[in-house]
């Protein structure tokens, strides 16, 4: 990246496609702040310390250095936290696990999931995004984490990826009336940070018991996140593509799988989406067999 000068200013969009990059997409305040701009620090002032009543002020004493080394030394003060954020870990997944085995239809899913305390990313999320589409579909799609538009209108696939792969859909006859959506993380990380295998643990029983409840007859993972965790593979996913997977619910029920390439993905490399294409013509013919 060159540097920025009067003749050579960067252009705004590849400015804000990088802040964009790094999870900065909401404005704080109205006016930029620069915040290499010199501040002089202001002079510290101490205010008299009250007197009891009756007589007077107390004269200000100085610090000894034995008394700063004892303060230095002394720990640290216990503070309350202002909100009771779950830290994931084994006890919270096997929760997960509880409330997903008692959910006997996705309505009642979704409300344990509205439920589920034990998700760090439910703290910052601002709508958990649960699934779209036709629950009754033979195909269901299952992607990893929500973003920054799927967040706000509390729904899967729904900026630039989502309208891609509403034009996949279409290319193959399917369109949203005759498809299931979801995610393995219903949550949105902060930044769109890659979720931590903690997090992918804890909400791994939901996507599987919403699986299980939809019961598809093809199931598309879109990206190597989703196929490796619902078809626990540990292998890339341009290894894993084109070729069919099957995912076993916990019932013993066999789903057929085809892994493919991420919408997002594909926008960020074009030229691979001629090998989606191929996938989901594979999907066609698939269900094609089936009916």
């Amino acid at each position: 990246m060159t540097a920025a000068s009067p003749t050579n200013r960067p252009d705004i969009a590849d400015l804000l496609a990088f802040y964009a990059s790094v999870g900065v997409d909401e404005a704080l305040e109205e006016q930029p702040v620069n915040r290499f701009a010199e501040v002089a620090p202001k002079p510290t002032e101490r205010a008299p310390i009250a007197a009891p009543s009756g007589g007077t002020a107390a004269p200000l004493r100085s610090t000894t250095r034995g008394e700063a080394g004892d303060r230095a030394n002394a720990p640290p003060v216990a503070r309350s936290p202002s909100a009771t954020t779950a830290v994931p870990d084994e006890a919270q997944a096997a929760l997960a696990r509880q409330l997903a085995t008692t959910a006997t239809t996705l309505d009642e899913l979704r409300q344990h999931m509205a439920a589920f305390e034990g998700c760090n990313l439910k703290a910052t999320a601002k709508n958990l995004v649960f699934a779209d589409g036709n629950p009754e579909a033979a195909v269901m799609l299952v992607g990893e984490a929500p973003g920054r538009d799927e967040d706000i209108e509390g729904l899967p696939f729904v900026g630039r990826s989502g309208r891609l792969l509403d034009r996949m859909l279409v290319a193959i006859g399917l369109d949203r009336t005759s498809a299931y959506i979801a995610n393995v993380i219903p949550w949105r990380p902060p930044g769109n940070r890659t979720p931590t295998p903690h997090e992918t643990e804890i909400c791994r029983p939901f996507i599987e018991r919403q699986i299980e409840l939809v019961n598809p007859k093809v199931l598309i993972n879109l990206g190597g996140p989703s196929a490796k965790t619902l078809l626990n593979t540990s292998e890339g996913i341009l290894r894993l593509r084109g070729n069919w997977r099957v995912h076993t619910t916990a019932s013993g029920i066999a789903i057929p799988a085809m892994p493919t390439l991420h919408p997002a993905y594909l926008l960020r490399t074009p030229s691979h989406k001629k090998l989606a294409w191929r996938d989901f013509l594979e999907v066609k013919a698939k269900l094609r067999g089936l009916t």
